[in-house]
């Protein structure tokens, strides 16, 4: 009998565990007995993909950070090169995590495996020379924006501007009354959706802060409420820990439902990443904030070229929504920010119209066309999809 297509697949977080779950499931309507194996989330592996690692142990930001897992992290790469140089899947694709996935994708680009990367580093913002090595390393890059195929188009490197799964997910119109009443808030409430990041070391560095400026907003407005997404179980019980001194606060921890808060809330205190791009295709006023180790930030500052680092404000080209950042993240800063992205009406407006335009930029069916694309380059490299299936 035919050995049946593998395709090898190393997502690092959550937002890598939804664009591989979606991309699995387009190649399934095209590859219906295909294997999927590798790291990969609970999203992955509700779609029959087998994780060999848990993926929490990929879950580590900022330079300084990944020090104190390193061993545990080069550990988990040799054994997956081992693994697959071993088993030969006919693509291995890499979801985000550059930092791991990219000396990956060269180990097993050097052993004839074709290479795909999903998700762009952010090689037009610092560490510009890393093209040279995805060159090298990486047989076709899949790209969620459309600036990051330009620069790489600029660099003879295949690349494919597929869009962005999450637009393609979130309506164009959301159901505020229905979100809501889901969660049960009446039409007049006035919410704010806190979330402070899905990792446990951004948790720890602003989910107290976000907390005391949530405090801090109630004492201008105590007719606010609050509601905290958790991403997880130890998320869950990381935040309720410090909610624990703060039993009058008017907040609720949900399971999960990040779109059902953002849908519900008139504003989001948000933690810079992906998250902020959900927030932007729901249309809703927002601030950003981040905070890393004090080493780690000396280091980025030095390093990065791009004026931004939330989303919306990459790709509208602008300061469209306000970032406040390391030790300017302040309570009393994040608080006023808050209510001013809650309360200025017009500046809101304009905002929608420009998240309106960019939503359908990204609305491209996304996993069918990166589906697509994976599909064509092994068949072009002589690989036996269309014999196997």
């Amino acid at each position: 009998m035919t050995k049946p297509v593998t395709i090898a697949i190393v997502a690092g977080e959550a937002s890598g565990d939804i664009l591989g779950a979606g991309l699995i499931r387009a190649l399934k309507q095209r590859l219906p007995h295909a294997r999927f194996v590798g790291i990969g989330g609970p999203d992955m592996l509700a779609e029959g993909f087998e994780s060999l690692f848990p993926m929490e142990r990929l879950s580590v930001m900022g330079l300084v950070e990944v020090l104190g897992r390193l061993k545990e992290l080069l550990h988990i790469r040799k054994t997956l090169v081992e693994h697959f140089c071993t088993e030969k899947p006919d693509v291995f694709i890499g979801i985000d995590a550059p930092d791991f996935n990219l000396p990956l994708e060269q180990k097993l680009h050097d052993a004839g495996i074709a290479t795909v990367h999903y998700v762009s580093p952010s090689v037009w913002a610092w560490r510009q020379k890393r093209v040279l090595n995805i060159k090298q390393s990486t047989d076709h890059m899949l790209t969620l924006l459309p600036f990051e195929a330009r620069f790489y188009e600029e660099h003879a490197i295949p690349v494919t501007f597929v869009g962005h799964p999450l637009a393609d997910k979130i309506p164009l119109d959301i159901d505020v009354a229905g979100a809501r009443e889901a969660l049960g808030y009446d039409a007049e409430d006035q919410v704010v959706a806190l979330m402070p990041g899905s990792r446990g070391g951004e948790v720890k560095r602003l989910g107290p802060v976000f907390l005391q400026a949530a405090r801090l907003m109630l004492q201008q407005q105590p007719q606010l409420k609050f509601v905290i997404p958790c991403a997880n179980a130890q998320r869950r019980e990381q935040l309720e820990q410090y909610l624990a001194d703060m039993s009058d606060m008017p907040v609720k921890l949900l399971d999960g439902q990040s779109h059902q808060a953002m849908a519900a809330a008139d504003a989001i205190l948000i933690a810079s990443g992906t998250a902020t791009l959900e927030a932007m295709l729901h249309k809703k006023p927002m601030v950003v904030s981040y905070r890393v180790a004090w080493l780690t930030y000396q280091i980025l500052r030095r390093m990065v070229k791009s004026e931004w680092v939330s989303l919306p404000n990459l790709l509208a080209g602008k300061a469209l929504v306000p970032e406040i950042l390391q030790g300017a993240a302040t309570p009393e800063r994040l608080a006023q920010e808050t209510l001013d992205a809650m309360e200025n009406n017009a500046r809101h407006q304009d905002q929608a119209e420009q998240y309106m335009a960019m939503h359908k930029m990204l609305r491209r069916n996304a996993s069918e066309q990166a589906a697509e694309a994976v599909v064509g380059l092994v068949e072009k490299q002589g690989g036996r999809i269309r014999a196997a299936e």
